[in-house]
Formats: C-alpha cells, sequence, structure tokens
C-alpha cells in the first residue's frame, strides 16, 4: 500500500474542499427556470450556458421556461427548493431591483428568498423609431418632444418596466414630456414603433435587431458610454444631441434559493465563469448583443443595489404602484 507522507496529507486536505465542490447536489438534474418565455435571448442564454454545465458535469440540465407574473411565477416555485445547487433561476433587474419598488404585495422578497450565484450578460438599450419617422436623430426627437402642439408618444412592454422607467428617466433628464403606451407583449411594443403607432421605444438588439435588420426600424442612438461593438455605426445617446451622462441597460443573472451554501454557490459561479469566456458562448451572445460579465456573484448584488437606487425617484416622481 502506498505510503501517505505529511505532505501528502496536507495536499490532500486543501484539495478535499474542491473536490467537494465538482458539482452541486450530485445525482440529481440540474433545474434552471427562467422568467422569460421560450424562444427569447435570455432564455436561448439560459440553453447554451445550460448545456456547457451539462458538459462539465456530465448530468442532466434542464431549462424550465415559466414567464408571467411578473417573474413572481418563475421565482416562486424556486425560493422554496431544496438549497442544495439543483434549483436554480434565471432573473433580470425588473425581478430583482424594481418589482420591490413597484409592488404593493410581492410574493418574494429579493433580498432574503435568493442569493446570487452569477451574472449572465448586460445589455444596453438603444433608441429605436419606425424606418419612416420623421426624426432622424435624438435631438430631433427631444426637439419634436418639447413642442407642446404635439404629443410625442413613446412605449414600453409593462408598466413600471425597465423600459417604462428608463424612458422616464431620459423624458426627465431632456426637460420634456411625452405619453406612455405600454403593451403587453414585446413584438406588440416594437411592431407598433414599426407602423408609427407610437413615435419611440427603447430596445436591445435582441428585442429591436429583428426589425432593425429587416429595414422596419432605425436605431437612433444607444444609452451607453460608448458605441455598442455589435452596433458600431449607432452613436451614443450623448453624442447624438441626448442628456449627458444618462445610460439605460437591463442584466440577467443566474441566483439560488436562500440557504444555498456558499461553497456550492461559488463552484457554480466558476462553472458558469469558465462557461462565459468560450469563444463559441461569447459568439452566440453577440449575435444578441449581449455582453457576458464572468465574475464574482457580488456584482449581482451591486448592480441590485445601484439599480434599485436609480429608479426609486423615476417610481415617485411618476407614481407607479401596484397591487
Amino acid at each position: 500500500m502506498p505510503t501517505i507522507t505529511r505532505r501528502t496529507a496536507g495536499l490532500l486536505a486543501l484539495a478535499a474542499p474542491f473536490a467537494a465542490w465538482a458539482q452541486p447536489a450530485p445525482g440529481l438534474p440540474l433545474r434552471i427556470t427562467t422568467v422569460f418565455p421560450t424562444g427569447s435571448g435570455p432564455d436561448v442564454v439560459a440553453r447554451i450556458v445550460g448545456e456547457k454545465l451539462q458538459a462539465r458535469w456530465g448530468r442532466a440540465v434542464v431549462i424550465d421556461a415559466k414567464p408571467g407574473g411578473a417573474g413572481m411565477v418563475a421565482i416562486n416555485g424556486v425560493k422554496g427548493a431544496a438549497p442544495n445547487g439543483s434549483e436554480l433561476v434565471v432573473v433580470d433587474v425588473g425581478n430583482m431591483s424594481i418589482n420591490p419598488l413597484i409592488f404593493k404585495r410581492l410574493s418574494y422578497d429579493p433580498d432574503k428568498d435568493l442569493v446570487p450565484v452569477a451574472l449572465l450578460y448586460k445589455t444596453a438599450f438603444f433608441v429605436a423609431v419606425g424606418a419612416n419617422s420623421p426624426h432622424k436623430s435624438v435631438q430631433e426627437l427631444m426637439v419634436a418632444a418639447a413642442d407642446k402642439r404635439k404629443q410625442l408618444t413613446y412605449g414600453s412592454n409593462a408598466v413600471g418596466g425597465p423600459i417604462h422607467l428608463a424612458s422616464e428617466r431620459l423624458a426627465h433628464a431632456a426637460g420634456v414630456e411625452m405619453v406612455h403606451v405600454p403593451f403587453k407583449e414585446t413584438s406588440q411594443l416594437y411592431t407598433a414603433v414599426a407602423t408609427g403607432e407610437v413615435d419611440w421605444a427603447f430596445g436591445s438588439i435582441a428585442t429591436a435587431g429583428p426589425l432593425v435588420r429587416g429595414g422596419r426600424l432605425r436605431l437612433l442612438a444607444v444609452a451607453d458610454s460608448a458605441k455598442s461593438p455589435a452596433m458600431p455605426e449607432v452613436p451614443t445617446l450623448e453624442s447624438a444631441g441626448g442628456p449627458k451622462g444618462l445610460y439605460a441597460s437591463t442584466w440577467v443573472a443566474l441566483m439560488a434559493p436562500r440557504g444555498t451554501p456558499a461553497a456550492t454557490a461559488a463552484d457554480i459561479n466558476k462553472a458558469v465563469n469558465e462557461a462565459l469566456a468560450l469563444p463559441d458562448v461569447r459568439e452566440k451572445f453577440a449575435t444578441f448583443g449581449f455582453v457576458p460579465h464572468p465574475g464574482p456573484a457580488q456584482q449581482v448584488l451591486d448592480l441590485m443595489q445601484e439599480d434599485r437606487a436609480r429608479y426609486a425617484e423615476v417610481v415617485k416622481r411618476v407614481k407607479i404602484s401596484i397591487d
């Protein structure tokens, strides 16, 4: 029998924790529930990452799309699951930062019921108008909005959602008033912009991109500090005549039920980060304009707090409250 030296024993002791982290809840399938509909950009991202985790761990990874209820359907189904790493949920800024501000009765507590595992991506919003819109720049759009004889309209896919609140931030920063036209479905929103039913809307490459590529929408600017690598011909909001320093984006993250051991969350975080760094994954993300953000789970908590503070002022000013 081989002799275990003191040095070998020490190395084994150091390796033991990492062996335990090899994969969470071994023997069980990993279920990742998303708050997004099947086929949407975030849902596709979850499936891309899920495939990499399945290959890494050699176990089944099931993606379960449960949209509805402003994310409550999916989150409620995961928050009470066994905290062993076998149940995760994909959420966004609306679920984690905005819902607590606008819902009088929220069926989950984003700060207490879930713990962050990994930030999957961030994506900036673009100012989109119809291909036949008379507005050729953000400056022209803001001039039209300032004209009291007109009622410039903007659309969103949800009252109190990221697009609605970002649009109100833009209007406030520009010192203009615009009429909000909400839609129930994202596809309805951008079709309405394309037909001129509403004057403009914020949108991402994933949501507005198909109609842009189809020649039905134009992008006037990106609400970011720099141009988007996916759409380098589109100027930044500030350089196109918009308010200075106004950035608008959304992010998507992976969360686990509260009580999930830090070691388990750390192992999943490491596996997800490795997946996000793969060239083929980054290439697939780029088709949606998604920028992967591998890193510690703490960045999710930071974004939750920053965006909640940013949007709290808007919610209060616009007086948004949902029973």
